[in-house]
């Protein structure tokens, strides 16, 4: 779930794909007539996608009697694939399908993903007998097979959908006028706004009929509202503005990396006749705003003009792009280089999250989810993290800074990297105080020898809202840095690298997982993790060692990446100066291109 808010929460209108400058004709297209049909499309789709993603961890456990680390393992790789797709997705939209069928398609494949789901909740032979007292037969590896293919098909849609959803919308808007502008910043209010609605109700009415009605009518729900999705998104066909594929960036960085590596042996001498700078010269894109810099070398050697003749036409043009890159596509590499040091020190943080959606949730379910005569599902736990996360930047945006500005009469936002440090520090609490209240829980339940502890559920809402305030500060903070440090015309590449750190922390919290169970089955003592009963496991251990992780990840960020945020923030400072001298006259600023 942190994912889909993340990607909910964090763009803004600084981060869209501006469209091609369009014919007349084309832009009778477009308008609020084509974003009724992509809002309506979005907010059927996200009512889908969340309905199952929140309350998976319950389903698996419940239905298909998988064991902690099993489940675990299910979950985070699942989770893993739908957020490296999206470098694919945008890939094939950018390079060669545009971003109307590549979301078309993707929303076909979450479509036939989520029917195969729902037809392992209505029909049992595709689901293990139930647990029998302590006994809970596991699937068989072609009911196993089935699952996975309909995770499968899910986790490719989530790749198209999730690459060029926001994209999409903007596309729709003429951002050369100032009427495109005004229109662009309502259309992410509007956006934000069925979001939110979708949101509420998925983790409170659809989860509430999974957990405590039917799970088949339950994934029904879901499954016709994306059919309804891509009905609506199909009947807006003829009003939508699509911008033909312009090529894909990540291509160009694989031909800077191929080209400096073929000429490592070359002595870099960055002079204005030894580097090809070709597009920087005659190109009208925004893109050749960029300017050689000093910084990662190494990478200069791409653009290096050894042999003119061998190298280039009789125009001057690069006879051989994977040989010879110009100085803009050397200068964006290095941007996502520069990027790289703050991007690891989110991962951590992420790998932190990743728990509450999985162990977080199995200990719930093995606690007492009664209050009054009403039964909890806990999957709602959910809704603590993003209500936490809500209210603090609700408080941060309408209290902290309007009154910290009145007191000391400057701007008073925390810098970044403040904030990255409060996140990792709210993480590293975050499983601290989770191992707690699991020496609690499994405690009470062994005294009571019983499966389902007499804990009740409010002593696990502080590890949720804590989770939700590590993704408030560090994810937000993370997203904020890495589009702030690459061009506008680069944001999306700094979107699916931010998807990328959320991959890897569930393939990393995967390969933790694995390996904490195979060290501590080999000294014949309690199992940290494993089996169907966490009443049998050191869980709170296991929360521990990652909370170890945090600690690392702070001396890590303290001492090396907090460098990089230094660095920005300062490049700003300095460019809000030289703004201030040019209002006052002092100073000529460079005309930017329109």
């Amino acid at each position: 779930m942190a994912e889909e808010i993340i990607n909910a929460s964090h763009s803004s209108p600084e981060e869209t794909h501006v469209a091609p400058n369009l014919p007349t004709s084309a832009r009778k297209k477009g308008g609020w007539t084509a974003i009724a049909y992509i809002l309506g499309n979005e907010s059927f789709e996200k009512l889908a996608s969340i309905s199952l993603i929140s309350n998976m961890t319950t389903y698996l456990r419940t239905k298909y009697n998988m064991g902690g680390v099993f489940l675990v393992n299910v979950v985070s790789i699942w989770s893993g694939c739908s957020n490296i797709t999206p470098l694919a997705g945008a890939f094939l939209a950018d390079a060669h399908l545009g971003r109307f069928l590549t979301l078309l398609f993707g929303s076909i494949a979450s479509f036939l993903g989520m029917g195969m789901v729902t037809l392992t909740a209505g029909v049992d032979e595709l689901r293990p007998p139930g647990c029998q007292g302590l006994a809970c037969p596991q699937p068989q590896k072609w009911q196993l097979a089935y699952l996975f293919a309909g995770l499968g098909f899910m986790a490719i849609g989530s790749g198209g959908i999730r690459a060029c959803n926001i994209a999409f919308g903007a596309d729709q808007f003429d951002t050369n006028t100032e009427k495109g502008r005004s229109q662009l910043k309502s259309f992410f209010n509007w956006w934000y706004f069925s979001f939110t609605i979708a949101l509420i109700i998925a983790l409170t009415v659809v989860i509430y009929i999974q957990t405590n009605i039917s799970w088949f009518i339950g994934f029904v729900i879901p499954t016709c509202c994306l059919a309804l999705s891509i009905m609506i998104f199909l009947i807006g066909r003829n009003t939508y503005i699509r911008s033909k594929p312009q090529g894909c960036v990540f291509i160009d960085m694989a031909k800077v990396i191929n080209a400096a590596c073929r000429k490592r042996h070359v002595i870099v001498s960055p002079t204005a006749n030894s580097l090809y700078d070709h597009a920087t010269k005659d190109s009208e894109n925004e893109l050749s705003m960029l300017r050689h810099t000093d910084r990662f070398k190494f990478l200069d050697k791409a653009a290096v003009i050894v042999d003119p003749n061998s190298e280039l036409n009789a125009e001057g043009v690069a006879k051989d792009s994977w040989r010879l890159c110009n100085v803009e596509q050397v200068e964006r590499l290095k941007c996502v280089v520069g990027i790289l040091p703050v991007w690891v020190a989110g991962i951590t943080c992420f790998i932190t999250m990743e728990q509450m959606n999985t162990f977080g949730v199995l200990q719930v379910i093995q606690s007492n989810t009664k209050v009054g005569n009403f039964m909890i599902p806990p999957g709602w736990m959910g809704l603590a993290s993003m209500i936490s996360l809500a209210i603090w930047i609700f408080i941060y945006e309408c209290v902290y800074i309007p009154n910290a500005r009145k007191i000391s009469k400057k701007e008073a936002r925390l810098s970044l990297q403040m904030r990255i440090k409060i996140g990792i520090f709210m993480s590293i609490l975050c499983l601290a105080v989770a191992a707690l209240v699991e020496t609690r829980r499994r405690d009470l339940a062994l005294k009571e020898r019983t499966f389902i502890s007499p804990l009740g559920v409010g002593f696990f809402l502080p590890q949720f809202i804590l989770s939700g305030l590590t993704e408030a500060f560090a994810a937000v903070s993370v997203m904020e840095f890495l589009n702030n440090q690459v061009p506008e015309t680069m944001r999306s590449v700094a979107g699916a690298i931010f998807f990328l750190s959320l991959s890897i922390a569930s393939y990393l919290n995967t390969l933790i997982v694995n390996t904490v169970q195979m060290l501590t089955s080999l000294h014949g003592g309690k199992l940290w993790l494993g089996g169907h009963d966490l009443n049998e496991n050191k869980l709170e251990r296991f929360y521990i060692l990652i909370a170890s992780l945090g600690v690392l990840n702070f001396i890590y960020f303290h001492f090396f990446a907090s460098r990089y945020i230094q660095s920005y923030e300062e490049s700003k400072r300095r460019k809000t100066v030289l703004e201030t001298r040019a209002e006052a006259g002092f100073v000529d600023l460079p005309e930017k291109k329109p």
